[in-house]
């Protein structure tokens, strides 16, 4: 995967809680387009330490997609807030998030370039340990981290909240490197009964390691605490659920800490 990096800015942002995280807005190319990503880590941390990257949701790279970065950061990972779409497109209107997710998810092989240049820029970063690193997606970048893991990326887990299920290319035994971790809304109505189904077939006939949470009550986009004024706004089955929030990503550590 060719590359090139344009920019790096720093940012030394000071966080009350956690003082030694410093944030980096990377721009770097992809097929001649300008991608931005946002990268976390705390500086205070001597070596090199695991990386994660984070997928966004169907909105585009928007700052709950860098708050989640910055989070990682905080449990002591280097975090890319990767950018699916390029520099400066980022949706305020689900028609817009719709074109702009099928422009990407249309030809699953420019999703796969556009993750695999982010991926590459995340392991050459100085504080990464290139042998370690996960990716965790929400909505469409759950759909994006499993099929990721499904076509053999280069990762120890892939994590998905509320994310698609669906295979772009079903996974095959032996093929599959990374472990797979999804939460799901069990009152999300964009995942359907027999998608659960199909997936958990998939898994097994591949032989992947993999566990599926459902949380009763909760509905699509449920980690985040902007889905109620989405939702709302654009009568859509969004909702944000504190509860299947903090456990989710209480399982995605214990999770980290196991395959790290």
């Amino acid at each position: 995967m060719k590359f090139i990096i344009l920019a790096v800015s720093f940012c030394m942002a000071a966080f009350a809680a956690q003082a030694g995280i410093k944030t980096e807005e990377i721009k770097y190319k992809v097929g001649g387009e300008e991608f931005t990503g946002y990268l976390a880590y705390d500086d205070a941390i001597s070596g090199k330490r695991p990386g994660v990257l984070v997928v966004h949701e169907w909105w585009g790279h928007n700052p709950y997609a860098r708050k989640r970065a910055e989070m990682l950061a905080g449990l002591g990972y280097t975090a890319l807030a990767l950018d699916m779409y390029g520099t400066g497109k980022l949706a305020a209107h689900p028609k817009d998030a719709t074109a702009f997710m099928m422009s990407v998810m249309k030809d699953f092989s420019v999703a796969k370039q556009r993750f695999n240049a982010a991926h590459e820029v995340l392991k050459a970063h100085m504080s990464v340990d290139p042998a370690k690193t996960a990716a965790i997606g929400y909505c469409m970048g759950g759909g994006i981290v499993l099929n990721m893991a499904r076509s053999g990326a280069d990762l120890l887990g892939a994590v998905s909240f509320h994310g698609s299920l669906g295979a772009k290319e079903k996974a095959e035994a032996g093929k599959v490197k990374a472990k797979i971790r999804v939460y799901n809304g069990a009152d999300d109505p964009f995942v359907k009964p027999e998608q659960i189904s199909a997936f958990e077939s998939e898994m097994k006939a591949a032989n992947v390691d993999y566990t599926i949470k459902h949380y009763p009550g909760a509905k699509h986009s449920f980690t985040n605490p902007d889905a109620d004024s989405f939702g709302a706004k654009f009568k859509m089955p969004l909702a944000y659920n504190k509860a299947a929030d903090e456990d989710s990503w209480a399982g995605m550590k214990a999770f980290f800490k196991e395959i790290f």
